[in-house]
């Protein structure tokens, strides 16, 4: 199998469905995941500039935004005196497909210089590039003054201005004489475009799906890893085709550009403190792929396999799309999704939930892949979540079933603490699954943070879990213990367990999505020291990614002078990371909405591990919502909905 080409040195501009890709010197040479993309196609491949035949020194790269970035040069010039360069040239570089190429001289006398331009392309599909399987480059024609490529079934174009004085097909290049006065500047703009589109229009910059969110205090942190955070999961919007309404998050680029339910339920849920928009959207995009009956899988959100590491099968997150479904509906009823859209997608939910029911039938463990697959810690726990917070909403609509499923929770919670418990002579540890014979596996993995995550019911009140307290409190202690908790955030597997590798993304890579799941489930529990630990390596880590946390990175040990390793195969941006942060800074304040009974309850984590903390610009019950947790603890409301009730 090829491996992947590493996306860890890579700029990465995002506003799908465009992408552009290269590393820090700004020149695109053809190779690895380099160029301009739409679609998941790459429509320019080659962009390589040379000024008065010379490539310029690269000075500095930096992303100016989720979807743009920008690369300085310098040049020194044959009339240059001394060791200074004498002209800049700055690249800015949109995931739109546009580029623009500025000279800016400080030389003291007029300059007049050759730029090239040399393009090309394979229109290669990035699967067939992460394949290793791309193909030549193809040959070049003349078009309106620039250059197209074509293959079957795919064309693409890079339109400059101002028109360049040579165009070269056979060498593709692009030539102008540019003369720039003692001081000025010149520019030339190349347009990448896939034949028969138009301008690039990215949901994310007109959907109104999301929040502008923003956060200011004490921790210097806090700031722009939400601005990040929020622009991130703007650039991974989608929109369904036949539904251009409903937008969704595509799982994260450059791999996973396109619908991944679990992935996508998962984030929006997490965003809900930006607005149920996002929420509806994905519910009715996938509800329109729930398989129909009848059938054992009737009622599911289908969805692929996922590796789960060498202790147990593959699993399938087709099973965790349909139990996270009914979730993220009840939930974002909660935080004021209008009761017309939550009555038009009750009936998605009810077939999820009667999946549910059918396929335990008389059992008590959800087993995945059903029947014959080994009953995992994080699917009952999804399984659990899903009948209780469903039971809530069933009842809220004067539906049927709700007796139903608080009874088998109820089983499933007294089964769970007998057979999932592992004693050892430290106090035990909730099992990574049980066999299909019913003998647990042992070893300690992240996944048991999904125990922590119980679910949001009314006036505030978090859904019962499957663990009790005694239980609770050891798993809290095994979290942010070393073995567990690496100093930037949670393995996946701990450094005892047979089988464990820091870079393994099930087994023992920081997975960021987990480890917010971590902190926000054990604040909520009252461990907030350990909660704390986890929150400020995560935090810490962020900064060293420029505050752009990707799906994971390798679950080394922090030492002092030490970085946190990233991960070559990683998304970055990923819309579980990016709407991580979203739930780690709402966690601090404890927002707990109840829209339809008009109350919002806070039980902010009192030890203000990040000093004070202001959240502005959130939403709740459809309306601004804004939060202050002061260094005392406490949460304090300054924006909210009229007639909103505020609880403690």
């Amino acid at each position: 199998m090829p491996e992947l080409p590493p996306t860890h040195t890579a700029l990465m501009c995002v506003a799908l469905p465009g992408l552009a890709i290269c590393g820090e010197s700004g020149q695109l040479a053809g190779r690895g995941l380099d160029g301009f993309y739409r679609g998941g196609r790459r429509l320019l491949a080659r962009c390589h500039v040379r000024v008065a035949g010379r490539e310029p020194l690269p000075v500095r790269a930096w992303m100016t935004g989720a979807d743009s970035a920008r690369f300085v040069g310098t040049l020194r010039t044959a009339a240059a005196t001394g060791p200074d360069p004498d002209v800049v040239v700055e690249r800015t570089r949109h995931a739109d497909g546009t580029e623009r190429i500025t000279l800016r001289s400080a030389a003291p006398r007029p300059l007049r210089l050759p730029v090239e331009v040399a393009l090309g392309t394979d229109l290669a599909e990035l699967a067939a590039i992460a394949a290793g399987a791309a193909g030549p480059e193809l040959p070049a024609s003349v078009h309106d003054s620039g250059l197209r490529w074509a293959r079957e079934g795919a064309a693409a174009c890079v339109i400059p201005d101002p028109p360049p004085a040579d165009a070269l097909a056979s060498a593709g290049l692009l030539r102008w004489e540019v003369e720039l006065a003692p001081g000025g500047t010149a520019t030339v703009e190349l347009r990448v475009r896939a034949e028969g589109a138009g301008p690039l229009r990215a949901a994310g910059h007109v959907a109104g799906s999301l929040a502008p969110a923003r956060a200011a205090g004490d921790d210097h942190r806090v700031g722009p890893l939400l601005h990040s955070a929020v622009a991130d999961l703007r650039a991974l919007l989608l929109r369904d085709a036949a539904h251009p309404a409903d937008t969704y998050l595509a799982a994260g680029a450059p791999w996973r550009c396109g619908m991944a339910p679990a992935e996508a339920l998962a984030a929006a849920r997490m965003a809900l403190p930006l607005g149920t928009r996002l929420a509806a959207g994905t519910l009715r995009t996938l509800a329109r792929t729930q398989l129909p009956g009848p059938g054992p899988r009737a009622g599911m959100i289908p969805g692929p396999r996922r590796d789960a590491g060498p202790h147990l099968p593959p699993s399938c997150t087709g099973t965790e799309a349909t139990l996270l479904f009914p979730v993220l509906l009840a939930e974002a009823r909660r935080w004021g999704l209008p009761d017309q859209e939550t009555q038009e997608l009750l009936p998605a939910a009810e077939r999820c939930l009667t999946w549910l029911r059918t396929t335990v039938r008389d059992g008590t463990y959800l087993r995945d892949p059903h029947p014959t697959g080994p009953a995992r810690c994080e699917t009952q726990a999804h399984a659990h979540r899903a009948a209780l917070l469903g039971a809530d909403l069933l009842d809220a609509h004067g539906r049927p079933g709700a007796t139903e499923l608080r009874q088998w929770a109820h089983t499933l919670r007294s089964a769970f603490r007998a057979d999932f418990w592992v004693e050892d002579r430290g106090g035990g540890r909730p099992a990574m699954a049980l066999t299909v014979d019913g003998r647990p596996v042992p070893h300690l993995a992240a996944t048991a943070v999904h125990l922590l995550d119980t679910g949001l019911l009314g006036a505030g009140i978090l859904a019962p879990g499957l663990l009790d307290k005694v239980h609770t409190a050891h798993l809290a202690r095994l979290l942010g213990a070393p073995a567990m908790d690496a100093g930037w955030g949670l393995r996946g597997l701990g450094t005892k367990e047979a089988g464990h590798n820091p870079f393994g993304h099930r087994t023992g890579a920081v997975r960021v999505h987990e480890t917010a799941l971590a902190v926000a489930g054990l604040a909520a529990a009252g461990y907030e020291k350990e909660a704390a630990g986890l929150l400020n390596g995560l935090l810490d880590a962020a900064e060293h990614f420029g505050h752009r946390l990707p799906e994971m990175f390798a679950g080394e040990q922090r030492s002092a002078g030490t970085a946190p390793l990233p991960h070559p195969a990683a998304c970055r941006p990923a819309a579980t990371a990016a709407a991580s942060v979203i739930l780690l800074l709402t966690a601090l304040a404890g927002i707990r909405p109840d829209a339809p009974a008009r109350t919002v309850t806070r039980r902010p984590v009192r030890s203000a591990p990040l000093g004070e903390v202001g959240l502005h610009g959130l939403r709740v019950a459809g309306a601004p919502f804004a939060v202050r947790i002061s260094r005392l603890g406490l949460a304090m409301v300054e924006e909210a909905a009229d007639g909103l009730q505020l609880g403690a």
